[in-house]
């Protein structure tokens, strides 16, 4: 997973060919702690899309510009536009996750 740490990169990542999937963290967030682990194995599963993760508190003019109130937050991009969106109040499973970004790809699929 790539770190962004200013709009500059943010911008720059969106300009990638693909789906970029930005991940919305905080380091004192417990649900973000949580996830951490099996991200790895998410990033090699769906390893035709391309990860980044954004501090929420570091990068909060994107936040803000976003919306993105509740963290961890998914917000896939693709060709500069926001393409799918996931946040909820619960902590996020793995397969949550995994679910999430199957749909997204399926979704994708259809539309091409």
């Amino acid at each position: 997973m790539i770190d962004i740490k200013n709009k500059e990169e943010f911008t720059q990542a969106l300009d990638t060919s693909g789906i970029q999937v930005m991940v919305f963290t905080a380091f004192w967030c417990p649900d973000c702690m949580y996830i951490k682990p099996f991200m790895p194995e998410i990033e090699e599963e769906f390893s035709n899309l391309k990860f980044y993760s954004l501090n929420r508190d570091q990068c909060m003019d994107i936040a803000i510009e976003y919306e993105v109130m509740g963290i961890p937050s998914f917000i896939c991009f693709k060709d500069g536009k926001e393409i799918s969106r996931f946040v909820s109040t619960l902590r996020k499973t793995k397969e949550e996750i995994e679910t999430y970004l199957n749909k997204t790809i399926e979704s994708e699929k259809e539309i091409c």
